[in-house]
């Protein structure tokens, strides 16, 4: 974690995504929560939330838990915490915030994402508290992303290509996939995989 926040602090957003904010404004802004912490075996993990399948966007998707950012919040860390303790239950008291990472762009929502990265310093209890748009909460092992054997890219019907996992019975991919992928690099973890191995998005 240490490695990582130091090589955060002058990576541009365009290292992470292609999709940057454009320019001029009225997009509304959201934030993530890139929640790490030590797990019961002692292995890092991440925390994660699979979407309700009844949303009418990215509906059954796997993220990161976060949302737009609303008037009642002092910053888009605060947004991030805030959701993360309405969807998940997440006591936001036992979380350490260390760094933030440029805002990325949703072209599919219109939306400005900010994500947050955090270390869970006294981990709680977390559940699906909002079960109209939270199916799962999912606390993936970091080793089981880096393990070769669970990469792979995704194809979605409309071209896009992109990193992929699949892990714990779900599919990673998308705009959560892709700020994982990142992350593992830059904080000088990753593992070679088989970028090769290409998998059509289940219809």
């Amino acid at each position: 974690m240490d490695h990582l926040i130091a090589q955060v602090q002058d990576v541009p957003g365009e290292w992470f995504s292609a999709f940057v904010p454009p320019a001029g404004g009225g997009r509304r802004e959201s934030a993530v929560l890139l929640l790490f912490g030590p797990g019961a075996d002692g292995r890092t993990e991440v925390l994660l939330t699979e979407r309700s399948p009844a949303l009418r966007s990215h509906a059954g998707q796997v993220s990161f838990p976060g949302g737009g950012r609303e008037s009642v919040d002092v910053d888009l860390v605060d947004t991030a915490l805030r959701e993360a303790q309405e969807e998940v239950g997440l006591d936001r008291a036992g979380v350490e915030v260390v760094a933030t990472l440029p805002a990325l762009h949703i072209p599919v929502s219109g939306y400005d994402v900010t994500p947050v990265l955090a270390w869970w310093r006294e981990r709680g209890p977390v559940w699906v508290r909002q079960p109209a748009e939270v199916a799962q909460v999912l606390s993936v092992p970091v080793d089981d992303l880096l393990d070769p054997a669970h990469r792979h890219r995704a194809r979605h019907p409309s071209g896009y290509v992109g990193p992929a996992f699949t892990t714990q019975g779900v599919l990673i991919w998308g705009f959560t996939a892709g700020l994982l992928d990142r992350v593992l690099l830059l904080a000088g973890i990753s593992r070679e995989w088989d970028a090769g191995d290409v998998r059509d998005l289940p219809g």
